[in-house]
């Protein structure tokens, strides 16, 4: 078992690369299955992105459509290569499923909670996974209690897997930095 984790900005090369992956494992054997998360809900912008990513698929891999974090686990066999793609929009439908709670140090709780659950998961699940996911920490401080829950439960986890994984890359501009050869602590400079 083996968990690939890319992070990256918006348009970075992400999905490409695990889509490249997963490619290269299928030609191996692997079955592959790619879940992806979102809901169009009358937004034809965001329907037309869902279409592009489902047509861009190559024809063998299995293709898992969620609304909700968790209903979908249940289809995936052990022994495929999951592609979550992507953790950002999962993180946004646990959010939405949380909803309004009488607090948002509530929200935030059980955001992280569900987060972490999912992240032990697929840490412990025994087939291959590749995980794509958001970086969300480099912008501006959100203005918006909502906001800033995203960010920093999406940025724990993206850090708990990172940690956890096998292999873990940065995608900027198309290019990939492999964070596992980066150091994890900060030296004082030589004289």
């Amino acid at each position: 078992m083996a968990l690939v984790v890319i992070t990256g900005g918006a348009r970075s090369g992400k999905s490409a690369a695990a889509q490249r992956m997963a490619v290269a494992r299928s030609r191996a054997g692997a079955r592959v299955v790619v879940a992806v998360f979102g809901k169009a809900d009358g937004d034809p912008e965001f329907a037309e992105r869902i279409e592009r990513h489902r047509t861009g698929r190559p024809e063998g891999f299995r293709t898992l459509e969620a609304s909700d974090p968790r209903s979908w686990i249940e289809d995936v066999a052990e022994d495929e290569l999951l592609v979550l793609e992507c953790l950002g929009t999962l993180t946004a439908l646990a959010m939405e499923e949380i909803g309004q709670t009488e607090t948002e140090v509530a929200s935030s709780d059980l955001l992280d909670s569900s987060l972490s659950e999912f992240v032990e998961w697929v840490v412990r699940r025994p087939g291959d996974t590749i995980v794509v996911t958001n970086e969300v920490g480099w912008g501006v401080v959100p203005s918006f209690a909502s906001g800033r829950i995203f960010r920093d439960a999406l940025g724990r986890a993206n850090a708990a897997l990172v940690t956890a994984a096998d292999a873990s890359y940065l995608a900027v501009n198309g290019r990939l930095l492999d964070l596992g050869c980066l150091p994890r602590d900060v030296q004082w400079p030589a004289d």
